[in-house]
């Protein structure tokens, strides 16, 4: 009584009888089996293959799940105890598919490789509480089973996702994730980088003074990665673009935009005039040839063409700011 009050209303694995151990494992299988078929449901509309395979798994799950029944009706009776994961102290638990979304195919794999881990352990631990042999082989039979849904997998996936249809759905993954933090970063960057340019230089050429320089550069890269995050999020929801979450492509090009900006701001905190600017002209061209390295890698840009636009942009800015700040 005392342990069950300090447990927060959870049970031990171990207290547990062979009838609430049956109607634990019930409700595990049947949560499992509605995850599998979420998974599905979110995978369904880019990448309906894989969708195919986990729809494969939660049939699986339903048959563990009737054989559980059947042996509870065959021992105790058609009603079964309500017990969940929730009521017995150290379960295992599990991830509604909203809080692990969008669903990325790795995620989402990952995921059900652990949840498979799981239930193998907990067929295993309730083989060996087993008293009654029926209990003890079926119990015993299902964790083999898990232990095997890799190979399951394997097979479902073999069935539906031929050679053609995974790059497919490799390119779409791809294709979403620069979507999504790629592009809304790329765009961050480049503001952050170029337009900073001219206000931080401006301010070094007039005043020389290293401490005033940082601030404004400071104050820009923050501004402006506020306002293009900001902007990110009100100009497009995602829904019809299908470039995905607005708050993590706000996030994406928010923080991108301060990061372009405060890296050739930091190097003013140097209290040398001369040495920091030089610096900080050492950092712009490390910035450019970074976001031309992106362009090239994940925007397909040719390498020729990436240089001059970027570059040109960097010159032009940054001649506006020495002009300004020698003015």
């Amino acid at each position: 009584m005392i342990s069950r009050f300090f447990s927060g209303g959870r049970r031990d694995f171990s207290s547990l009888s062979e009838q609430e151990v049956l109607a634990l494992a019930i409700s595990s299988e049947e949560d499992d089996a509605r995850i599998y078929l979420a998974y599905a449901d979110g995978l369904r509309e880019e990448y309906p293959q894989s969708a195919r395979v986990f729809e494969g798994m939660a049939e699986e799950e339903n048959e563990h799940r009737a054989r559980l029944i059947a042996l509870h009706k065959k021992r105790f009776g058609d009603r079964i105890p309500l017990i969940r994961r929730e009521h017995v102290r150290g379960y295992y638990e599990r991830k509604p598919d909203w809080l692990v979304r969008p669903l990325g195919l790795e995620k989402v794999r990952a995921q059900a490789a652990a949840m498979e881990a799981q239930a193998h352990r907990f067929y295993l631990k309730a083989a060996q509480q087993a008293q009654d042999a029926d209990t003890r082989a079926l119990l015993g039979e299902l964790a083999l089973a898990e232990s095997g849904h890799e190979r399951t997998a394997e097979a479902l996936a073999a069935e539906h996702l031929t050679e053609e249809a995974r790059a497919e759905e490799e390119h779409t993954e791809r294709r979403q994730f620069i979507l999504t933090y790629v592009q809304p970063g790329l765009a961050g960057l480049m503001d952050g980088s170029v337009s900073t340019l001219a206000p931080i230089f401006a301010t070094a050429f007039a005043t020389q003074d290293t401490w005033t320089t940082f601030l404004v550069g400071l104050a820009a890269s923050i501004g402006a990665g506020i306002s293009m995050g900001f902007t990110e999020v009100a100009s497009d929801d995602g829904v019809i673009s299908g470039r995905g979450s607005p708050i993590k492509r706000g996030l994406a090009t928010g923080i991108m935009t301060t990061v372009g900006g405060l890296g050739h701001a930091l190097p003013y905190l140097i209290p040398h005039f001369w040495t920091a600017t030089t610096v900080a002209i050492i950092v712009v061209f490390i910035e450019l040839w970074a976001i031309t390295w992106i362009q090239n890698r994940y925007m397909e840009t040719p390498w020729n063409r990436a240089i001059f636009q970027v570059v040109l942009g960097g010159a032009l800015v940054f001649a506006a700011g020495m002009l300004i700040g020698n003015a």
